[in-house]
């Protein structure tokens, strides 16, 4: 039986996870803030300064040259932001992720200790229940585990596959203002 104390340690506990997972959470939009500042003052000042080129440009093969010049760090720009903002997105996924882990592993916890508790102080004749129960305990602790392994491995795919995409788009972007260049 849980006492008055138990409980209320648990909802102390709860109180300070929700806390801090809302502060993960807010220092998650203010990087996002900061970094979509940072992308819309540098994308404002750059549209400036090639607004300014393109008001000199005296001839089609001049405007061909400088199209193709601003097409790959264009391409470059993206892929750092969109990497930036995984970044930030993977980071606070991963912290929530570890709370989420923890809370997970203390029910189990205390949960392995209630059913211990009880099977301790249970009637006599009522073992099949407590066994019933110990193994419904253990199965949910394993079925919990399996579907951690997953959300893990899926993570790690989706990553991985982020990465290769993000690299081969900045590949495809060189080569291309490369070929542009040469015609």
């Amino acid at each position: 039986m849980l006492t008055v104390e138990q409980v209320m340690a648990s909802h102390k506990s709860n109180v300070e996870t929700i806390f801090s997972l809302t502060n993960k959470a807010f220092e998650g939009v203010e990087k996002l803030v900061e970094l979509n500042l940072t992308a819309s003052k540098a994308a404002l000042s750059e549209a400036s300064s090639h607004t300014q080129t393109l008001m000199s440009v005296k001839d089609a093969q001049e405007l061909l040259a400088l199209q193709s010049a601003l097409l790959q760090p264009l391409a470059e720009k993206t892929a750092a932001y969109s990497r930036h903002l995984y970044e930030i997105a993977s980071g606070a996924g991963t912290e929530f992720t570890k709370s989420m882990e923890a809370q997970a592993a203390d029910a189990q916890q205390k949960m392995s200790a209630l059913v211990d508790s009880a099977a301790q102080n249970a009637p006599a004749g009522s073992e099949s229940a407590v066994a019933v129960i110990k193994s419904a305990v253990s199965a949910a602790h394993t079925a919990l585990e399996s579907v951690q392994k997953a959300v893990k491995q899926a993570t790690d795919v989706a990553e991985a596959n982020f990465h290769a995409v993000a690299a081969t788009a900045s590949t495809a972007s060189k080569q291309a203002t490369t070929a542009s260049k040469k015609r």
